[in-house]
């Protein structure tokens, strides 16, 4: 029986097989591995995720519902629309990198396990942290965020555009086009995630199997949908005889997912600690300050229960690579320098030969040809 952690990310097990080579597991995703934008983020040009390639025809769909890493209620879903599985699992694609992209520079780095189907994330997701709430929230607001644009693609079809915004009456300027339902992308971002939520055990108060952390994980995923809800843009399109903008038609678009992500990290590192206050009576158990002094997390804020595991030194129980051999920044006094990064080991400087491609020129018609150059760069490796 996988954890309730793995069971909140179970696609990304499969996502991470795929995407580093598990063969066994190609058929499942439907993703072309390496799918990136021309601006680095992942999926296409406007940062969203390539949710149509590779599609997967619909007996396989159904098949893959089937899969022992879904719970009941997961795969019950599933078997409602095959098609929602490869939103799903684009966005929990998504979520990896944005997280890997986020906490490049840090001493967690967001490492995955992909030789370890129980937790990718490792026993670091065991611990009740400011870096599991952020791996929740990121993966809410990746499944939210990849739901709702493939809506708006036609790749789902219990879903479409969102026509909720047609009833408002602005002035100046009227709705029109396809506006994204990140209405929708959250209603089953959230049914998701709660469907893989397993009973609570009587009398269990601590770990990730507590109330406690039940609590927690469904703020943070919350959290993170609300970090893509309230960043939607309004895009318009003027209409009218040479270019007098008589009409001005208005609809609503996901921001770049990146935009999203960089607003979790931010919250990351102002995480409030919390504890369960649960009184008698009919009052539901809720979330509190861990302290007195401390400021009431609103429903934007992550909150965490336990404090961070050590990410310096190297912890096979909790599948912790520590920082010893990663690169560092001499030259830099943010989480990215060798003062912090190597957690004051000290670092040795090596330097290395590179050959890489230069003096790129554009060859009539119709390719790209480029020198290779040799050079030396100096790098610098944590002790």
């Amino acid at each position: 029986m996988l954890s309730v952690t793995s069971k909140l990310v179970a696609l990304m097990i499969l996502v991470i097989a795929r995407y580093y080579g598990a063969e066994a597991n190609w058929w499942y995703l439907g993703l072309e591995p390496g799918i990136a934008g021309t601006d680095g983020v992942p999926g296409g040009p406007d940062g969203g995720p390539k949710i149509g390639a590779g599609v997967i025809g619909p007996a396989s769909a159904e098949r893959n519902c089937k899969s022992s890493h879904l719970t009941v209620k997961q795969q019950g879903i599933c078997s409602r629309s095959p098609s929602i599985l490869q939103a799903i699992s684009a966005g929990a694609r998504l979520a990896i990198e944005e997280c890997q992209h986020q906490f490049r520079s840090a001493r967690w780095n967001c490492s995955i396990s992909p030789e370890n189907p129980e937790n990718i994330f490792g026993g670091v997701m065991l611990v009740n942290s400011r870096e599991a709430a952020f791996v929740y929230a990121i993966s809410a607001a990746g499944v939210a965020y990849s739901v709702t644009r493939a809506c708006s693609r036609g790749e789902l079809t219990d879903c479409s555009c969102d026509n909720r915004v047609r009833t408002r009456h602005p002035n100046n300027w009227q709705w029109g086009g396809c506006s994204e339902d990140i209405h929708f992308g959250e209603k089953l971002s959230r049914e998701w995630s709660d469907s893989a939520e397993e009973p609570m055990k009587d009398g269990v108060v601590q770990g990730p199997k507590a109330l406690a952390g039940q609590l927690m994980r469904k703020h943070d995923s919350e959290a993170g949908r609300r970090a893509v809800r309230s960043r939607m843009q309004r895009v318009c399109k003027c209409h009218g005889m040479s270019g007098s903008c008589s009409v001005r038609v208005c609809w609503r678009k996901l921001p770049l997912f990146r935009m999203a992500g960089t607003a979790l990290a931010a919250l990351h590192e102002g995480a409030a600690m919390v504890r369960v206050a649960q009184k008698g009576g009919r009052r539901q158990p809720r979330l509190r300050p861990a302290r007195a002094d401390l400021k009431r997390p609103n429903k934007t804020d992550l909150v965490y229960l336990e404090d961070s595991p050590d990410y310096c030194e190297r912890n096979l129980t909790l599948g912790i690579p520590g920082t010893r051999g990663r690169i560092c920044n001499r030259t830099s006094m943010g989480l990215d320098g060798c003062r912090l990064l190597c957690c004051g080991r000290g670092y040795q400087t090596r330097v290395r030969d590179v050959t890489e491609k230069c003096k790129c020129r554009f060859v009539w018609c119709c390719r790209v040809q480029c020198e290779l150059c040799r050079h030396t760069r100096e790098e610098h490796v944590c002790n």
